[in-house]
């Protein structure tokens, strides 16, 4: 494995992304990344969304992300997450 630079988390839990890495997967400021867990570790990812072909409104990603954040879970298909929120 290369180690292509380092940073701290901040107080707010935040890094600050080497500029090579940023340069490496093309991206810019407010651009979404995935974080990716196996068992050789954590990889970041440069992700896209679509908002107009979402399967979800604004209001249901969010209590999505909350209950992820709350109950550890992580979804790889819309229809998944879909019958969990309406398994709640």
């Amino acid at each position: 494995m290369t180690v292509l630079g380092m940073s701290k988390i901040t107080s707010k839990g935040q890094v600050t992304l080497p500029a090579q890495v940023r340069k490496m997967l093309r991206l810019d400021k407010g651009q979404p990344v995935a974080f990716c867990l196996d068992r050789r570790g954590v990889f970041l990812s440069r992700c896209r969304m679509n908002i107009e072909k979402s399967a979800f409104s604004s209001a249901q990603w969010r209590k999505i992300e909350r209950l992820a954040v709350e109950k550890g879970k992580v979804f790889s298909e819309a229809e998944e997450a879909k019958k969990h929120v309406r398994a709640l």
